[in-house]
């Protein structure tokens, strides 16, 4: 199984879409932090915005196309740039969805808005491997056609039903997100400057093989060599791809990894800690129970109660 769908595997997401806006100017949206597990999407369908966040100070300019998703779950601010003071607007509630508009005139925004809802611990994974934020572009991109192809069908077809209340509207557009997430990363790590993370990493295709290793055989003992070995490369320049790109080690990953299976086995299962260590790579007990406390903060017996 390819990496990103073992990760998706490992780790249940589920979109919402919870705004559709339709502003002319000025408009002005403050939003976050949003929920502990959640990370904010915006989905310009036609304009244009100016978003500032607490994480970064230069602003950042979206179009119509643009994708933007928030892994840091910061404060941000979007808004037309004009300076000017917004206009107030109101929510207009449907039965599936809710629209928020507003007065103002001129070139209107049209944009979703919703959020990727992922349960503890696996959202930590995704805050530490991937940037803050970062855009994507649902358009036909020479080197990536296909897959912004495939997801500019999708926003079109989220438009189309957050338009009318059509039956099945609200399960319709929350499964939509939910794609709408895997389309996005799959499209970010295909760019030639993927973002920084596991995106850089797992879309450099001399890294796939060990990405895809470390994701589909995590209780394997791997080692460096064999790592560098799958990827036709030296020890060394493994070692530096992982940290120029991830900025963490194999090894770091892999235990990050190995986490995440414990978790959902602890959480799903009947097996006992012994088992449910082996199954994940570890020989001794002792040494998954240290590892568990030290990435979950709690002891395996004591995240099974929770």
């Amino acid at each position: 199984m390819d990496w990103l769908s073992r990760l998706f595997e490992l780790m249940p997401v589920r979109g919402r879409l919870d705004l559709r806006c339709s502003y002319g100017a000025p408009w002005r949206i403050d939003q976050g932090p949003g929920a502990a597990n959640a990370i904010p999407y915006h989905a310009v369908l036609a304009g244009s915005a100016t978003l500032e966040d607490s994480a970064k100070g230069r602003p950042l300019q979206l179009k119509a196309g643009d994708i933007l998703l928030l892994p840091g779950n910061v404060s941000h601010v979007m808004h037309d740039g004009s300076g000017a003071a917004a206009l107030p607007a109101r929510n207009r509630a449907a039965l599936n969805f809710t629209i928020s508009e507003n007065p103002g005139s001129g070139e209107r925004l049209d944009l979703l808005c919703g959020h990727f809802a992922i349960s503890a611990p696996h959202d930590r994974l995704l805050r530490s491997y991937l940037p803050p934020r970062f855009v994507v572009h649902a358009g036909a991109h020479a080197e990536q056609q296909e897959t912004a192809a495939q997801l500019a069908g999708l926003v079109a077809l989220m438009r189309r039903e957050s338009a009318d209340d059509h039956l099945g509207g609200r399960a319709m557009l929350n499964a939509l997100s939910t794609a709408m997430f895997a389309l996005v990363l799959r499209l970010a790590s295909e760019t030639e400057d993927a973002p920084s993370g596991l995106l850089a990493l797992a879309g450099d295709p001399r890294l796939a093989p060990a990405v895809a290793a470390l994701f589909n055989e995590p209780a394997r003992a791997w080692s460096l060599p064999e790592l560098a070995r799958l990827c036709n490369m030296s020890r060394a320049t493994l070692a530096r791809h992982f940290q120029d790109k991830l900025g963490r080690s194999a090894s770091e990953l892999l235990t990050e990894i190995r986490m995440m299976h414990a978790a959902n086995e602890l959480r799903q299962s009947q097996l006992s800690t012994g088992a449910v260590a082996e199954q994940v790579g570890y020989q001794s007990e002792a040494a998954f129970q240290r590892a568990f406390k030290t990435h979950m903060g709690v002891t395996p017996a004591q995240w099974r109660k929770m």
